[in-house]
């Protein structure tokens, strides 16, 4: 019989009752207790609906993020913290956000500003992991607590728990150093650790435990190849058995490395590594078994049921009960329920999948392969139906789209000047001070926004009265803006959802969930539009707000648009075509947007470009094809405008050092990108590359609720002018406010404006 497991569940809830629960506590509005139950309840709701599986994963469950879980119960708390008073959970969201519960005032009495962990993207997806640090000094110290409390939640609801971890390789492979130390070197102290931890798990019972090693999928070198070997065979003598995870892609050079390891089973992401699932097979030893990801677990498209038995079948008639099969990765990257979806199109959701629906797929195989295909005939039917309606339908497919991409040339992306030439003229039409100070574009969704969006799409409010209350929310962040002193405004983005479902709400070839909300990092859910057609833009889709926000000050005001690759990236994404193409179709409406944005007089446009970066495949010799089409994309975009108009771009939560020459051939005259987590580290490639335009180093870490002083921000700044020149340099937040609240953004941004008055002074 084949075995049917799943690697993780959404953490959130359906309705990201998660979320409030974090933002109650955080806001002193509910006690940690009352948070706590909130966990526990979706803990168990989420058990529940996995029963039907043979193996439920425990400890995929975390309050903020898996990583920083994994750090806690290694031990390996930042010094910064490590003496502070309170619940452990005070100093796990101080790591994760530089405050915990408590007003400012309670905040800098007990812990004297905190600086929060560095924060990046978790592999190539758009989840945010806290980095761990370490440095020589690094000791590590075992924490049961959480895992013990919920494999006891757990077995009290009868679940068949397989705790979930993160393996030691990748652990140490996620993680920076913050000195000049080797990671490796820490495995040796690292390891009696997980020894112990394994034991722990052997005392409890338990039989089967996840360890997930993801960077396996990546291109290692001899001495992290070598420390997979050295690690499993340290913790060889265990009395659990392991199951190795990997995910994200597939194994290449190193399939043979994982099928050696001293392990009890290998799963493999079969979607991006179908072909791997056979070659594993035979080189597993007889006793280990072989887990298949055979359900995209990053996806919201149905399965193709039918086609995953043509090739599972083999595997099961060779591997026999050996065989196990799950989604290809966790299903954190994906909604909890397609069922809530009641008002979404009739025929695309036909076509979807959602996390429930993914474990559904994943018993019709199971039973498919234990009783024969005849067991399931009416689910193949039903399924087969779908996947034929979605491959004809003539919804997906627009002749006008292709031929559009088909007339693509070179022209469409090359400015009509060389930066320079274009950097005196905008400087004459702009005439900025030294270090012009502007934000990344959102100002905070305030209740009175939220609750007007909500009635207008209720229909409570009517259009004309809507329109009229987003005008009075532009005029507030436009006045508080001058107030304040900024060099170049914007509008706010009050009319926005998120930067990107309100594009996607504009154009042909998306459709919407009300509930498909996925986890960015913390309290942060997204909810991605549904890419399932091909694209274009039937009308404009800011002019008008951002032509009356022009109209209340006589300050340059940006244009404000989400670039064609953070679009796709941060979209469920149609997979019958190749995502180039996909991207190269939003390029064509995007920048219909930008042209229009410029007719109506905007001299500064910002296309934010924040997944660039997240959409590198995970293998460096794949990199070049994608950062070819990406960077082509945003040039289609951004390159049709006149000389005198100033394009802006941002890219956040990302190392960029690797990808700098890219980044500069998307010759946008002004980027901005996070540096003030990692203190301005991500300006290290300016060591050795000479970056030719003007740069916006971040100095206002905006995903933590602290407040930066004025000598904070021109300390960065200084730094940033040891790299860049000072004519250069921009100064600006690491991100939008949307998330923040006034009384934070205020006091920040008036710091901020005086950091640039005093750098102008000295300069």
């Amino acid at each position: 019989m084949v075995t049917t497991h799943n690697l993780g569940f959404p953490r959130i809830g359906a309705q990201r009752e998660l979320k409030f629960a974090l933002e109650s506590y955080w806001k002193n509005q509910s006690s940690r207790d009352e948070l706590k139950a909130v966990g526990a309840r979706l803990r168990e709701r989420h058990w529940k609906e996995q029963a039907h599986l043979d193996l439920v994963p425990a400890g995929d469950f975390a309050f903020y993020d898996q990583v920083l879980d994994m750090s806690f119960t290694l031990g390996n708390l930042p010094a910064r913290v490590r003496d502070f008073h309170g619940d452990a959970l005070d100093n796990y969201f101080r790591v994760a956000r530089g405050r915990s519960a408590g007003s400012a005032e309670e905040h800098a009495a007990c812990c004297g500003g905190v600086a929060a962990g560095e924060m990046t993207k978790w592999f190539d997806t758009n989840y945010h992991y806290i980095v761990p640090e370490f440095d020589a000094a690094t000791q590590f110290r075992l924490d049961t607590s959480r895992l013990v409390e919920q494999l006891g939640e757990a077995r009290a609801l009868g679940v068949n728990a397989k705790p979930v971890i993160i393996g030691p390789v990748t652990y140490l492979w996620l993680g920076k150093a913050k000195d000049d130390s080797d990671k490796l070197a820490l495995l040796p102290r690292l390891l009696p650790v997980y020894a112990a931890l394994l034991d722990h798990f052997a005392a409890l019972g338990i039989e089967w435990v996840q360890i997930d090693e993801p960077a396996l999928v990546t291109e290692l070198d001899t001495p992290w190849r070598d420390a997979f070997v050295t690690a499993y065979e340290a913790l060889s003598a265990r009395r659990v058995r392991l199951l190795l995870a990997t995910y994200f892609g597939p194994l290449q050079e190193n399939l043979d490395l994982a099928s050696k390891l001293p392990v009890d089973g290998l799963h493999i992401d079969a979607i991006n590594a179908r072909n791997e699932a056979a070659a594993a097979a035979s080189m597993l030893p007889d006793t280990s078994v072989l887990s298949v990801g055979a359900i995209n677990g990053r996806n919201i498209w149905k399965t193709d049921l039918n086609a995953a038995l043509d090739w599972l079948e083999p595997l099961h008639a060779s591997l026999g009960d050996r065989l196990w099969i799950s989604p290809s990765c966790s299903l954190l990257h994906t909604p909890v329920d397609l069922a809530s979806e009641d008002k979404l199109d009739a025929e695309i959701k036909s076509w979807l999948a959602f996390a429930l629906q993914k474990l559904d797929e994943l018993s019709v195989l199971a039973r498919a392969l234990n009783e024969g295909r005849a067991a399931v005939a009416d689910a193949l039917a039903l399924n087969s139906a779908a996947i034929e309606s979605r491959r004809t339908s003539a919804r997906v497919h627009n002749p006008a789209v292709k031929a559009a991409i088909a007339n693509i040339d070179a022209a469409l992306g090359q400015r009509a000047s060389a930066y320079e030439l274009r950097a005196v003229k905008q400087a004459a039409m702009l005439d900025l001070p030294a270090y012009p100070t502007t934000t990344i574009g959102s100002f905070p969704q305030t209740d009175e926004i939220r609750q007007a969006r909500s009635r207008f799409r209720k229909g409570e409010l009517d259009a004309v009265a809507y329109k009229a209350a987003m005008e009075r929310e532009i005029t507030r962040a436009v006045k508080e803006q001058e107030a304040l002193g900024l060099d170049v405004l914007v509008h706010g983005e009050a009319e926005r959802n998120d930067m990107v479902e309100y594009f996607g709400e504009q154009l042909d070839g998306y459709a919407f969930s009300q509930f498909g909300w996925v986890q960015s990092y913390g309290s942060r859910c997204v909810k991605p539009p549904i890419l399932f057609g091909d694209i274009s833009r039937p009308k404009a889709m800011t002019v008008e707000w951002t032509r009356y926000a022009q109209a209340q000050t006589n300050k340059p005001m940006k244009g404000m648009l989400t670039g064609p690759v953070t679009i796709l990236n941060w979209s469920f994404v149609r997979d019958d075509q190749p995502r180039s193409v996909s991207c190269l179709q939003l390029a064509l409406a995007i920048r219909e947007e930008v042209l229009d944005l410029e007719k109506a007089g905007v001299r500064v446009i910002q296309i934010d470009e924040a997944a660039l970066r997240e959409g590198l495949p995970l293998r460096r010799s794949q990199w070049n094809d994608y950062l070819r089409w990406a960077v082509e994309s945003f040039r289609i975009t951004a390159n049709g405008v006149q000389d005198e108009t100033q394009i802006h771009t941002h890219m956040c939560y990302s190392e960029f050092n690797d990808i700098i020459a890219s980044i500069a051939d998307m010759d946008a005259d002004v980027i901005t990108i996070e540096t003030s987590r990692s203190d301005m580290e991500l300006l290290d490639a300016f060591d050795d590359f000479d970056y030719p335009n003007q740069i916006g180093p971040g100095v206002y870490d905006i995903h933590s609720p602290n407040i930066p002083s004025e000598a904070h921000i021109v300390d960065l700044m200084k730094k940033a002018a040891q790299r860049i020149p000072g004519e250069r340099l921009w100064v600006n937040p690491d991100c939008g406010l949307k998330t923040r609240q006034w009384d934070e953004v205020i006091p920040a941004l008036r710091n901020m404006v005086a950091a640039a008055h005093a750098l102008r002074a000295s300069a």
